[in-house]
């Protein structure tokens, strides 16, 4: 069983941002292992994320995307717990890339419970939380959501978004 040393528990903690027990816990309990570490404090915060779903998401931010030559835009109201967590970096990339998101993609619904009846097109066409991500195809937006919501600790929710293009 390798040791657990400051430098492993380090490089755990600026991989993940846990505490530092945390990150001691889940190396002793993976015996050392980083990737299993990791997996294991992600499965942690998905965990923990799920717990807070019901929370308010009264703080937040509005971000907006305008693509290259201003003929398509997008708005997307970012939910979250307290304005702490609305100013982190992750918080801004996250809201960032929805904007991109919805702007490349023309989401029509949230997600497949908005989907309207009738509407028989892939969720991952018409649904902003089952599409895949324009950056990484393996995730979806709803996987993006849910990985800043157990970084960060708190609820993370899309509560609003609108895409706009000239001519439509």
């Amino acid at each position: 069983m390798p040791a657990v040393t400051v430098a492993l528990i380090k490089s755990l903690r600026e991989q993940t941002g846990a505490g530092i027990s945390d990150c001691k816990n889940a190396l002793e309990d993976n015996d050392g292992d980083l990737d299993q570490a990791m997996e294991s404090l992600r499965r942690k915060g998905f965990e923990q994320a799920a717990r807070r779903a019901d929370r308010e998401t009264s703080q937040g931010l509005v971000e907006s995307y305008i693509h290259t030559g201003g003929r398509v835009g997008a708005l997307v109201q970012l939910g979250c717990e307290t304005d702490f967590v609305a100013r982190t970096a992750e918080f801004r990339v996250l809201a960032h890339d929805i904007a991109m998101q919805v702007a490349a993609m023309s989401p029509v619904y949230l997600s497949e419970e908005d989907k309207a009846e009738g509407d028989d097109r892939p969720a991952a066409q018409v649904c902003l939380l089952q599409q895949p991500f324009i950056k990484d195809g393996s995730r979806t937006l709803a996987d993006l959501v849910r990985e800043t919501a157990a970084q960060t600790g708190e609820n993370v929710r899309i509560v609003h978004f609108r895409r706009l293009a000239l001519g439509e």
